[in-house]
């Protein structure tokens, strides 16, 4: 990403003249409006950012952004989204998808840019259903579900987003709530700055299908004691009162309440989302309730060569070794007949 001079943008320079057109509710206007925050804090101009989407409700949303952008086909973002920025480095990517067109349709393309560490801002709308196309089970679903297209529940095990990112060798991970505009903001000018492919799951509500799917999360009255936000360098410390707290005992994180047996601040574990070693990660990546809380924030923000570095890397190299300077080189270097 390049270095501007700090130029001041706001809102309406990243806005479109376009009314968002998603059901009142619905969890991804949250998400749009922080990125709309994210993008005019950013002081990367308008005309130096693409947002590339695939198929789904929450791949409208280049329609709605003053920028550059492309409603691609559905599961393709990821693809579309890599040529630009390995045509183009310079540009700032942002692939906006869902559940459904990420991980089912578009699966293989999303582990790839991973692997390969495309230097893209992922933000993945995961309502767990296909709201688009009216309430079919999708990959995050939750087994045992009751959809149009499981009518006596699902018998799948969804995807675990986290689990996924991290198998596949990703470099940044985070999660946000569509309710909590500040973790948002946090973990979206943490991708942003991330070299690398920026995987952030956004939980949001499809207010039609599955309402209430991250209800028990994003309820203001216990969303402190049910979450925990990750910070790198700080204290694993929760709850309404920020009296909670986790260890590792029998190299598995626990739940404890400072003050009691003992339990001090000291004892509670420190987050480092830039070490390699992704085992505690994954773990807090895979907690889910009601015994621990859902973890969001920067799980996961480590440093590896980007896929276009690299790329630029080797072409340099092969240019200043070839004997093959011109065209003429390059024919003369084929087999030729005379007739």
């Amino acid at each position: 990403m390049e270095t501007h001079n700090i130029q001041k943008y706001t809102v309406a320079d990243f806005k479109s003249d376009q009314t968002p057109r998603w059901c009142p509710g619905c969890g991804d206007y949250g998400i749009y409006n922080s990125l709309l925050k994210t993008m005019a804090e950013s002081g990367i101009p308008p005309y130096e950012t693409v947002i590339i989407s695939g198929i789904g409700c929450s791949s409208r949303l280049p329609y709605y952004t003053k920028t550059y952008g492309f409603h691609t086909i559905h599961g393709r973002g990821a693809a579309i989204a890599t040529g630009v920025k390995v045509a183009n480095p310079q540009l700032t990517v942002w692939q906006i998808t869902g559940d459904g067109d990420c991980l089912a349709i578009g699966g293989n393309h999303f582990i790839h840019s991973i692997r390969r560490n495309v230097d893209l801002n992922v933000l993945i709308f995961n309502n767990q259903i296909y709201g688009l196309t009216k309430g079919q089970y999708s990959p995050t679903t939750k087994k045992g579900f009751v959809t149009k297209s499981s009518p006596y529940g699902t018998i799948e095990r969804p995807f675990r987003l986290g689990e996924l990112t991290l198998g596949a060798r990703g470099t940044f991970f985070a999660r946000t709530l569509d309710v909590d505009l500040v973790t948002s903001q946090m973990v979206m000018k943490a991708a942003l700055h991330h070299k690398g492919t920026s995987v952030v799951e956004c939980l949001v509500n499809c207010i039609i299908f599955n309402k209430g799917a991250h209800g028990w999360l994003s309820e203001k009255e216990t969303r402190a004691d049910r979450t925990i936000v990750l910070e790198h360098g700080k204290r694993m410390i929760f709850g309404r009162n920020k009296d909670k707290g986790l260890i590792l005992e029998n190299n598995e994180l626990k739940v404890v309440t400072i003050g009691e047996n003992n339990i001090t601040e000291n004892d509670i574990l420190i987050h480092d989302a830039t070490t390699t070693d992704y085992s505690l990660q994954m773990k807090l990546a895979l907690m889910e309730g009601p015994d621990m809380p859902v973890a969001l924030g920067i799980i996961r923000d480590v440093k590896e060569e980007t896929f276009e570095d690299a790329m630029e890397k080797q072409i340099k190299s092969v240019q200043n070794s070839s004997t093959i300077k011109t065209f003429d080189d390059l024919i003369a270097q084929c087999e030729q007949w005379e007739i």
